[in-house]
């Protein structure tokens, strides 16, 4: 798959199975990461692996985060479920640093982020199907204390890994972009 397919192609998949990228494949995805854009060269994102030997601490985690923020029992039940849909787990850490004036926080939140996509894009590469997962729950004090967070750091959510079922091949469609694109 060249780089504008896998670009204009790339969906989520919340149905993950085994297997998940081995030790060289991750490092190839983290590699992908640190191309992200990155003004002042911060790095300001940290990654935590969750693999399948580890999920139901992660779940423990998640349903701590919806008891202590009282999120409700339709999210427990989605908390539960969560840690079970997929082999392998990678948590993203913002690391923010509101001091440096040149790099604001939002522009770090936002290189944060394209290194989370460059990682989903790395993975499809790869041959692996992935979804990036977001939630109240990120807020969590449990969760932010297992993924060392400082204070100021915030966790922009996970990235679920694995190898999805095999779709019918559908006929790729076209988005509109009459919404999204004008001219000056």
């Amino acid at each position: 798959m060249d780089a504008l397919q896998l670009l204009t192609e790339r969906s989520s998949q919340k149905k993950l199975n085994e297997p998940a990228p081995n030790e060289q494949q991750l490092n190839q995805i983290f590699q992908a990461a640190l191309r992200a854009p990155d003004h002042g060269k911060l790095q300001p994102y940290r990654f935590v692996v969750i693999k399948k030997e580890k999920m139901a601490t992660f779940g423990d985690l998640l349903k701590s985060a919806v008891h202590e923020l009282n999120l409700g029992e339709e999210r427990l039940k989605k908390a539960e479920n969560l840690a079970g849909r997929a082999p392998m787990v990678i948590g993203i850490v913002a690391k923010l640093d509101p001091t440096i004036k040149k790099v604001p926080e939002w522009e770090q939140l936002l290189c944060a982020g394209c290194a989370t996509y460059a990682m989903q894009l790395a993975a499809n590469a790869l041959g692996f199907k992935n979804v990036w997962i977001s939630g109240p729950w990120l807020e969590g004090s449990a969760l932010r204390n297992a993924f060392r967070c400082e204070a100021q750091d915030k966790i922009i959510g996970f990235i679920m890994l694995g190898s999805g079922e095999e779709k019918l091949e559908r006929e790729k469609k076209v988005l509109s972009l009459d919404d999204v694109v004008s001219s000056l």
